[in-house]
């Protein structure tokens, strides 16, 4: 598996967008704001403009035509940099005060473009642009005043420039942000990638480390760590189910081998075949096909064949009747057989299935427990779900071997003398397992409890 490379990553590609929205977002943003301030400068000069011409007009009805030549002089030579620029003309478009061009005269508001006069403190020849208003005066004379407009588009290029830069920087960094998080991520992404490639080559007991970038990516490295967990498992028991086989079924077909040469002896000798060694024969077939057939329905089982079948089932009326069928069995083998079943118990499952989980566990009680004893079928609900128990006073099994009598094949030594393989219980517990349940053996004080929980 090839290292990731970090431009080819979906990592570096997320930065890059990130950058780009950022850059767009921060641009948006600036260009906003330059339009903001340069409505709220264009505001202030068309106030100031208003406000200039309700004055010199006032005094112009009040005061005269010469109190007004000389309020426009003072004007000009008080304002610095000339942001304020007057025109008086009259009605034969002479000027007779103010520094704008006699010729821009005219009534009405426009924009108006002419070289700045130096005054000291311009340069000759140096473009000015003006916002001007002309209104006509009582006598036809014109009076033009206009505000200086170049502060503003000095401004507004200032702030061109600082969108352009800040831009350009915000991009930068997300785009380093994002190359410094792509960074780590690939490299923790790589250790991933190198512990998958260690599974691949056969160490199932390796598993996938921590991201660390998320909840998210932690809780999908502990599930793919648990269905490693559930893989590593499910190949241990095929090991174990492969060796087991192995050891197990030699005996019987060895007796099977053992039966089959004797027949083959008696067909040349002078013993004829008997009916009966045919038949054992064939009993050991069926006792090595039954246990191939146990073998199959609980792989079957724990692979989660049967879910389709699943409804309904009420288990109170499965005990009442695994109760009834084994009453007179238990009264053979002198067993007492009692049943404490709550009424109206059901659970989602597949009544087949379960009715031989009970059936297997109730034959387990009476063939692994001596005469006298008491066995007593349960069901009741509990908070955690629902219990089904299958409880005797017998010799029980020891804590330490109650988890290995769940494995295929195990047999204690004292029911080594008992029919059976040994899968009993490995297929009850496959059964609750695929109900989504457990199989609990506990100490009964005296004797042995087994019980299957399925939740609520």
């Amino acid at each position: 598996m090839r290292k990731l490379s970090l431009l080819r990553s979906g990592a570096f590609r997320f930065a890059i967008l990130i950058a780009a929205i950022f850059a767009i977002g921060t641009g948006v943003l600036l260009v906003e704001v330059e339009r903001s301030v340069g409505r709220y400068a264009t505001e202030v000069a068309s106030d100031s403009v208003a406000a200039e011409l309700a004055v010199l007009q006032g005094e112009d009805r009040t005061a005269g035509r010469g109190d007004l030549i000389r309020s426009i002089t003072l004007r000009e030579q008080a304002v610095r940099e000339h942001q304020i620029r007057y025109l008086l003309v009259d009605n034969q478009a002479h000027r007779l005060a103010g520094s704008i061009p006699a010729a821009a005269a005219r009534v009405g508001s426009y924009d108006l473009v002419l070289p700045a006069i130096d005054h000291g403190d311009e340069g000759d020849g140096a473009a000015v642009s003006l916002m001007t208003v002309g209104v006509r005066l009582n006598d036809g004379a014109i009076l033009v005043v206009g505000s200086d407009t170049s502060d503003l588009k000095d401004l507004r290029r200032a702030l061109g420039l600082s969108t352009i830069e800040f831009g350009i920087g915000i991009s930068l960094l997300a785009l380093i942000g994002g190359l410094v998080v792509g960074t780590i991520f690939l490299r923790r992404l790589d250790r991933v990638n190198r512990a998958v490639e260690r599974i691949m080559q056969g160490s199932l007991s390796e598993r996938l480390p921590a991201i660390g970038m998320s909840p998210e990516f932690d809780g999908l490295s502990t599930n793919l760590n648990l269905m490693l967990d559930r893989i590593e498992s499910l190949m241990a028991g095929l090991r174990q189910v492969s060796t087991d086989i192995a050891h197990d079924l030699r005996t019987p077909l060895t007796r099977l081998r053992q039966r089959l040469e004797d027949m083959k002896a008696g067909l040349s000798g002078a013993e004829p075949v008997t009916e009966e060694q045919v038949e054992a024969a064939i009993a050991e077939t069926d006792s090595i096909l039954a246990i191939f057939r146990a073998l199959l329905r609980i792989s079957s089982l724990e692979a989660g064949a049967g879910k389709q079948r699943f409804g309904e089932v009420d288990l109170s009326e499965i005990l009442n009747r695994v109760f009834r069928a084994y009453l007179p069995v238990a009264e053979d083998t002198h067993h007492t057989l009692s049943a404490d079943i709550a009424s109206d118990v059901t659970v989602q499952g597949d009544a087949e299935l379960l009715t031989q989980a009970i059936t297997n566990l109730t034959e387990n009680a009476l063939v692994h427990t001596p005469p006298g004893s008491h066995i007593c079928l349960s069901v009741s609900r509990a908070m955690s779900g629902v219990v089904v128990a299958v409880a005797d006073n017998g010799p029980g099994i020891p804590a330490t071997e109650r988890d290995k009598v769940l494995q295929r094949f195990y047999r204690l030594d004292e029911s080594r003398h008992t029919q059976g393989a040994g899968l009993g219980l490995a297929l009850v517990s496959a059964i609750a397992s695929l109900h989504g349940g457990q199989l609990l053996l506990s100490d009964n004080c005296p004797g042995l409890r087994v019980e299957m929980t399925f939740g609520g």
